[in-house]
């Protein structure tokens, strides 16, 4: 198991959870597809798994009944959201709205290109 990426993944959707209030859908779900190369499907029930409680707990309770998701992947992604919602958090805090607004623009405009171009 790729212990450090998971914990990795998790810190960094911690931080961007606590400068935006994002975190599954945006960071823990590409970067499962495009670090770790899982299936969409199992990304996104591992995300929800991260997420709860209580975030998504009928849905990810759904995907696990599908056999699609991962539960070490989601443990360790928690512990990484735990950690980095505070400093993402201290990050953004202090900064005035117009550089929070233009680096949540930049972070979204990235991720959507790279989800434009990804090829199979």
């Amino acid at each position: 198991m790729t212990y450090l990426p998971l914990l990795a993944i998790g810190l960094v959707a911690g931080v961007f959870a606590g400068m935006f209030g994002i975190g599954g859908g945006l960071v823990i779900v590409p970067a499962l597809i495009f670090l770790l190369k899982v299936r969409e499907l199992e990304a996104i029930g591992t995300s929800l798994a991260a997420l709860i409680p209580p975030v998504g707990l009928l849905g990810a309770f759904e995907y696990y009944r599908n056999g699609l998701m991962n539960i070490r992947y989601a443990a360790l992604i928690a512990i990484g959201l735990f950690i980095g919602a505070y400093f993402g958090a201290r990050i953004m805090i202090p900064l005035p709205p117009s550089v929070i607004r233009r680096v949540y623009a930049i972070f979204l405009f990235v991720i959507a290109t790279r989800m434009l171009v990804m090829g199979k």
